[in-house]
């Protein structure tokens, strides 16, 4: 069975994405709150989809459930745009696609601690998910919807997702702390009201 690599090396930043150390991915998924980058791309279709990969059983942090569409550590030495094309190359299979940068955001958990680089793209060709990963498929906003918060379907944090929903969610988290979502649409960020809603996830999800 694969298993993640915790002696790979992930580049150790401050809030504005300089570099000031490096650090092992063991290191940085140990709880020491090592500030690491990392991308993330949100793969829309024509049709406003929301496509979605499901993480495989083996991965160290929330195996089995589904996530964004690409996701991944930037490696020491690599810039974001460098990282997020070898990353979408790696899990979907595809180069030719146009990325557009949404935000960066901060994302901490009791394991670790993130810089997020979050893009988004329109694509309507042929994706080839990584035999690493256990497959992924295009959602609709309202499947989305309907199964958020539904235990046996066990979305990833919906804080990493970031779905296109005209609204905002907050939820508790398991370590007493609230979480406000952003949430995309594939024209770009869209901020709406706040609808609370439950989720039953015992951690905020990482890669």
């Amino acid at each position: 069975m694969p298993s993640d690599n915790n002696q790979e090396m992930f580049p150790i930043v401050d809030e504005q994405g300089n570099i000031t150390g490096a650090a092992t991915r063991g290191e940085c998924h140990s709880g020491s709150k090592l500030l690491h980058p990392v991308i993330h791309l949100h793969v829309f279709n024509s049709k406003g989809d929301l496509y979605l990969q499901k993480r495989p059983e083996w991965k160290d942090i929330q195996p089995g459930k589904w996530d964004t569409a690409v996701g991944g550590h930037i490696d020491l030495g690599e810039s974001v745009e460098i990282a997020l094309k070898r990353e979408v190359r790696e899990e979907l299979g595809i180069t030719d696609f146009t990325p557009e940068l949404l935000t960066s955001y901060v994302f901490e958990s009791d394991r670790e601690k993130e810089l997020v680089f979050v893009h988004k793209t329109v694509y309507d060709g042929e994706l080839h998910p990584s035999d690493e990963l256990d497959g992924g498929r295009f959602w609709t906003i309202e499947e989305i919807e309907e199964n958020l918060g539904i235990r046996d379907t066990f979305f990833n944090s919906p804080s990493k997702l970031g779905v296109k929903i005209p609204y905002s969610v907050s939820f508790p988290c398991s370590y007493s702390c609230s979480i406000q979502v952003t949430i995309f649409s594939e024209s770009g960020l869209s901020l709406g009201a706040t609808k609370p809603t439950q989720f039953p996830f015992s951690s905020i999800i990482n890669f």
